[in-house]
């Protein structure tokens, strides 16, 4: 569980190199499913600290149950403010696999976790960012610090009621997220090959879409959609969806 703490390291690079973010949804006829952010922080291996990447493994393939790192650091978190113990508690029904080749040069990272319905689910891509918070390496009885990131200037909320599916991109905090953008200044050239793609996989068949540029795999119940991610950085709104399916 170690692994948790070279994503908040490699988090900070993030702006500093091309990156390319899936975030994949399966959905069943109740409504149930599952959800996954997979990152590849391959270009990242050149970012990140040697010393970190000599303690590693050169092959490794582990997965991170974030419920069983809060409870290991519950007395650490409690220390925290009301609003950080909060954030950190939504990480709970997630699990990080990280999967980290260096003779190969592959990173990767693949956050999930299933539901009971959509809309119980927050934004994956801020959970990604939050899990850098939790360091197992410090011991549960470690005090943990309140981070920078208390709030997120963003937010999704998600529906699956009857045919229609939405996904909805939202500004909370629009003076966090007015700061952010400008923190994002002079970074643009690195973001420029970047990519934010939707993977959904539906019960039945896609009827319609509310985007022009969204395709269908052969037997029309997966839809791909994929934007920059310096725009959906920029206005979370760019991923905004509507899909309606066939009866």
């Amino acid at each position: 569980m170690k692994n948790v703490r070279i994503v908040a390291a490699l988090l900070s690079g993030l702006l500093w190199t091309s990156c390319h973010f899936t975030e994949e949804i399966h959905l069943n006829e109740d409504g149930s499913g599952s959800i996954s952010l997979s990152f590849d922080g391959s270009q990242l291996l050149s970012l990140s600290d040697s010393a970190t990447v000599a303690e590693q493994p050169k092959r490794l393939d582990s997965i991170v149950r974030f419920s069983d790192v809060l409870d290991e650091k519950r007395d650490s978190i409690q220390k925290l403010p009301p609003e950080e113990q909060e954030r950190l508690e939504k990480l709970r029904p997630y699990e990080m696999r990280m999967i980290t080749d260096h003779e190969a040069g592959e990173m990767r990272f693949i956050l999930s976790r299933k539901f009971r319905e959509i809309s119980e689910v927050g934004d994956a891509f801020n959970a990604f960012q939050d899990a850098g918070a939790l360091d197992p390496a410090k011991g549960e009885n470690t005090p943990m610090e309140p981070t920078d990131q208390v709030t997120q200037s963003t937010e999704v909320v998600y529906s699956f009621k009857g045919n229609t599916f939405s996904r909805r991109g939202i500004v909370v905090d629009s003076v966090l997220h007015q700061q952010r953008i400008d923190s994002l200044r002079g970074s643009e050239s690195f973001l420029e090959e970047s990519t934010y793609k939707l993977q959904i996989h539906f019960p039945r068949k896609v009827q319609a879409a509310n985007v022009e540029n969204a395709t269908l795999s052969m037997d029309g119940k997966t839809l791909f959609y994929e934007v920059p991610f310096l725009q959906y950085l920029l206005k979370p709104e760019a991923l905004d969806l509507e899909v309606i399916l066939e009866d």
